[in-house]
C-alpha cells in the first residue's frame, strides 16, 4: 500500500517494501483531485507549480488525443512538447504518471539523476503513483500429484496483464495465485475468478505424469500461459493445433537443457518484438530482427499461437550469442515443500533444475575461494599475503593500516589472525552443487550447497507478510555483542545513516544486549537487524549467557546480516520463524575479514542490491568468501537503488583510456533495460547484457564522480566516488 507525506522541497510516496518517490517542486500547491488519469493508480494528487523534479529513469510523453508516445532522450538535451493534452509516464521505483498541458519542456539533470518538467506558468498537474510490489489475491489447493501441479501451471498464468509481447515487461507480469498443497487424495479446488479470469492462448503443453518434469516445464508454462496435462507419453509435446504446431521435447534429465533453451529464446524474441509497440526504444539488440528475417510488426500484432510457431523457426544458434544471461536459476526438490513455494519462483522468472551434488574433495574449498579472490589474475595459490588497506566505506579514502598494503589493493588477505570467537562454533557439512546457467542460484533442497543461496518456503511466505507491515522507512538495527569489534559497528552504522539522506532509513545502535534484551530486539519489526559478535554452538554470545535463535517465538526481524562465526544454523531459525533472508557464515572467520565483507555488505544493501548478489561482490574482497552465504529468500531487496536496477561496472585500462563494462539487472525484473549514459551511446539494452564503452581518463573519472555503484577495478571492488581522483590523476 502506497501512502505520501510532504517534505521541505515538495512530496513523497513510499510502500511498506522500502520503495519510494521523491518529487520537488517550486511554487508547489496541493489542490483538491478531481481529474482520472487514464492508467491504473493507487494514488491521485492534483497540485499547482511551474516546475516538478522528478527522479531519474526512463520517461514517454504519450499525447491523449493521438496516443503518439515520445521517448525523453538519454542525453540532457531539454525535450520541447508543444500545445495538448498529455499524459507523462515515469518509470521510476514507485511507478509514476503525471497529466498536463502543453506547452512544457522535459530534460535530465547533469548527473542523470532526475528529470525536470519545466512549465511557462503556474499549471495544474494530476500526478498518480502506482505500487510495484505483485501480491496474489487468489489461490489454489491441489495434492501434491502430478495432475494437481499440472492444473497449478495451467493456471498460473491467471494474473498477466496481457498475452502479447509486452508480457516480457516485468510490470505487466503478475505473480501466480498462490498453492495449498493437500493430501494426495484430496481433490483439486479453483476458483471460479480465477477460472474466468485465465485467458485461451491456444498453446498446450502435453507432460509425463511425473512431478519432475513439471517442475522443469513450469516457468515455460507459466510464461506461455499454456494450458498443462498429462498423460502417458515419454517425454513432453508443446502444441498450438492453430498453428499446427507439435513440437516435441526430450525426456529427463535432457528436458532441463532444451526447456531452458526454448524459453530463453522466447522470451528473448519477445523482448526484441515488443519494440515495434507504443513503448518502443533503441534498443541495441533490436537490429538482430531484420538479420533474422522476423517481421516485428507483424508479429506484435499476431495472435500468442502464431507468434509462438514463427519463434520456433528460429535456430537457437542464431541467437544464442546474443542472449542476455538469465538471472536466477533454483535447485527443487519435487515434494511437497517445493510445490509450495512455486508461485514464489515463478513470479521472478526463475528457471528450474533438480538438485544434485557432489562431495568436494580435499583443498577444493579453499581452491575455489581463492580463485574467486584473485580472479582477473592467475591463481597463484604460493602468492605472498602482505597486509591490506581497508577502503572508509563512506568517503571511500584508503587508511593505510600498513606500509606494504598498497601491493594487495585494498583486499584483505589476511592480515589479522583474530577470529570472531573463542568458543566452539556449529559446524555445517557443505557439498559441491551441479549448477547450470543464471546470475544467482537458489537451493530449495537438502543439503547445504556453497555458491547458492539456501532458500525456505517460509521465507517467500515471510516476504508476502512483510508486504502488510505499516512503516514510514526502512528501520535498522546495529547491535554490537563485543567491545573489541568497534570498527565494523561504527562503519556500517555510518553508511546506513549516510543513505539515508537518499531514501527514508532510521539506525539505532545497541552494545552488549543480555539474552532478553537479544530476543526482543530481534522480535521487533526491524527491517534489518546488523549482528557483530559472538555465535557458538549454544546461539548468540550475549554478557549474561547465550540466545538460541531456536528458542524464539517469532522474528520480527525482516532481514538480517549475522557478522560471526558458524551463524549459518541461527540464520535458518530466524529465517523458518518469520524473516525473509539473512546472511551467515559456515564457519570461524578472521575479524578483519568479517570487517571487510560487512562494510561493503552493508553498502550495497543500502543502495538497492539484492542478498545474494550483494554477498557475491562483498565476499571477493576476502581470501575465504565461500565461508559467508545466504539464507531465505536471496532475491530480496532492502532498499532501493538510484539507478532504479542495481548496476556495477568493471574498468580496465587500454591504450585509448579505459574499457568501461557496464552491467544492470535485477533478479525481479527479468524483461527490463537500461540506458547506461555513457559517451556518445544513445542504446539502451536488455538487463544481463553488458554494455561496453571506451572513455578516456577524464571522461571515466567525471562518470565515476557522479556515478554511485560498484567498480571491479585491478581485481578489487571499490565504490564508484573513492576511485575517481585516482584515474583522474593517473597511474
Amino acid at each position: 500500500m502506497l501512502e505520501w507525506e510532504g517534505t521541505e522541497s515538495g512530496f513523497r510516496v513510499h510502500d511498506s517494501a522500502g520503495a519510494e518517490c521523491s518529487v520537488s517542486g517550486s511554487q508547489l500547491e496541493f489542490t483538491e483531485a478531481d481529474r482520472d488519469l487514464p492508467r491504473p493508480v493507487d494514488i491521485t494528487l492534483d497540485c499547482l507549480t511551474t516546475e516538478l523534479t522528478l527522479p531519474g529513469a526512463l520517461v514517454y510523453v504519450i499525447s491523449l488525443s493521438s496516443g503518439e508516445t515520445d521517448e525523453l532522450g538519454g542525453d540532457t538535451e531539454p525535450m520541447s512538447v508543444p500545445e495538448g493534452e498529455y499524459l507523462i509516464d515515469v518509470d521510476a521505483e514507485v511507478k509514476t504518471y503525471l497529466r498536463c498541458n502543453g506547452p512544457f519542456t522535459l530534460c535530465r539533470t547533469a548527473d542523470y539523476d532526475g528529470v525536470v518538467l519545466s512549465l511557462p506558468g503556474r499549471r495544474r498537474i494530476t500526478l498518480g503513483f502506482r505500487g510495484r510490489n505483485r501480491k496474489p489475491t487468489a489461490a489454489l489447493s491441489i495434492p501434491p500429484t502430478p495432475d494437481g501441479v499440472a492444473t497449478a501451471l495451467t493456471y498460473s498464468s491467471v494474473a498477466h496483464k496481457t498475452t502479447g509481447t509486452d508480457r516480457s515487461y516485468p510490470t505487466l507480469r503478475g505473480h501466480p495465485p498462490l498453492l495449498d498443497i493437500a493430501e494426495e487424495s484430496d481433490d483439486i479446488e479453483v476458483p471460479a475468478a480465477i477460472r474466468d479470469a485465465t485467458d485461451d492462448t491456444g498453446i498446450e503443453l502435453l507432460a509425463p505424469s511425473a512431478v519432475e518434469p513439471l517442475l522443469v516445464l513450469a516457468p515455460l508454462a507459466y510464461y506461455l500461459g499454456a494450458t498443462v496435462e498429462v498423460g502417458t507419453v515419454a517425454s513432453p509435446i508443446l502444441r498450438a493445433p492453430e498453428a499446427d504446431v507439435a513440437f516435441e521435447l526430450p525426456a529427463m534429465p535432457d528436458l532441463e537443457r532444451d526447456t531452458t533453451r526454448l524459453l530463453r529464446k522466447v522470451f528473448f524474441l519477445d523482448c526484441l518484438v515488443r519494440n515495434a509497440g507504443p513503448y518502443g526504444t533503441e534498443l541495441a539488440e533490436a537490429s538482430l530482427l531484420d538479420a533474422l528475417g522476423v517481421d516485428a510488426d507483424t508479429l506484435y500484432a499476431a495472435p500468442p499461437v502464431e507468434r509462438l510457431a514463427a519463434y520456433l523457426d528460429v535456430p537457437y544458434g542464431a541467437i544464442e550469442q546474443r542472449l542476455p544471461d538469465w538471472h536466477c536459476s533454483t535447485y527443487v526438490e519435487p515434494d511437497a515443500e517445493g510445490l509450495r513455494a512455486l508461485p514464489f519462483l515463478l513470479d521472478r522468472m526463475s528457471l528450474i533444475y533438480m538438485p544434485r551434488t557432489s562431495e568436494l574433495e580435499g583443498s577444493e574449498l579453499v581452491e575455489r575461494s581463492l580463485d574467486d579472490f584473485y580472479r582477473g589474475q592467475t591463481p597463484d595459490y604460493s602468492r605472498r599475503v602482505v597486509p591490506s588497506r581497508s577502503l572508509d566505506p563512506t568517503t571511500g579514502s584508503a587508511s593505510e593500516r600498513e606500509t606494504d598494503a598498497a601491493a594487495d589493493g585494498g583486499r584483505t588477505a589476511g592480515q589479522d589472525t583474530a577470529v570472531r570467537s573463542a568458543g566452539e562454533v556449529a559446524s555445517v557439512d557443505v557439498v559441491k552443487p551441479e549448477l547450470r546457467g543464471g546470475r544467482i542460484h537458489g537451493w530449495l533442497a537438502g543439503g547445504t550447497p556453497i555458491d547458492v543461496f539456501k532458500s525456505l518456503p517460509e521465507a517467500y511466505e515471510h516476504r508476502l507478510d512483510a508486504l502488510d507491515r505499516e512503516g514510514e522507512g526502512i528501520d535498522i538495527a546495529v547491535v554490537r555483542n563485543d567491545a573489541e569489534m568497534d570498527v565494523e559497528h561504527a562503519d556500517v552504522a555510518d553508511i546506513y545513516r549516510a543513505r539515508g539522506g537518499d531514501v527514508s532509513i532510521d539506525v539505532s545502535v545497541h552494545e552488549r544486549l543480555s539474552t532478553t534484551e537479544l530476543a526482543r530486539l530481534i522480535e521487533t519489526d526491524y527491517d534489518f537487524v546488523h549482528y557483530i559478535g559472538h555465535c557458538e554452538t549454544d546461539g548468540f554470545r550475549c554478557p549474561d549467557g547465550h540466545l538460541a535463535a531456536s528458542s524464539l517465538t517469532s522474528c520480527g526481524a525482516q532481514t538480517f546480516f549475522l557478522n560471526a562465526c558458524g551463524s549459518y544454523h541461527e540464520g535458518v531459525d530466524l529465517v523458518k520463524r518469520g524473516a525473509v533472508v539473512g546472511a551467515v557464515t559456515f564457519s570461524q572467520v578472521l575479524n578483519d575479514h568479517a570487517v571487510s565483507v560487512g562494510s561493503t555488505f552493508a553498502k550495497l544493501l543500502v543502495h538497492g542490491f539484492g542478498f545474494e548478489r550483494a554477498l557475491q561482490l562483498a565476499r571477493r574482497r576476502i581470501m575465504m568468501g565461500k565461508d559467508y552465504a545466504v539464507v531465505g529468500d536471496g532475491t530480496h531487496s532492502l532498499a532501493q537503488s538510484e539507478n532504479r536496477l542495481p548496476a556495477t561496472v568493471e574498468l580496465e585500462a587500454v591504450n585509448a583510456g579505459f574499457l568501461v563494462t557496464y552491467d544492470q539487472f535485477c533478479s525481479h525484473h527479468a524483461g527490463a533495460f537500461y540506458r547506461p549514459y555513457l559517451g556518445d551511446d544513445r542504446y539502451a539494452y536488455l538487463c544481463g547484457n553488458e554494455s561496453e564503452h571506451v572513455l578516456d581518463r577524464s571522461e571515466v573519472a567525471t562518470f565515476l564522480e557522479r556515478a554511485a555503484l560498484p567498480v571491479i577495478y585491478d581485481g578489487d571492488v571499490y565504490w564508484s566516488a573513492s576511485l575517481a581522483d585516482r584515474i583522474r590523476s593517473g597511474p
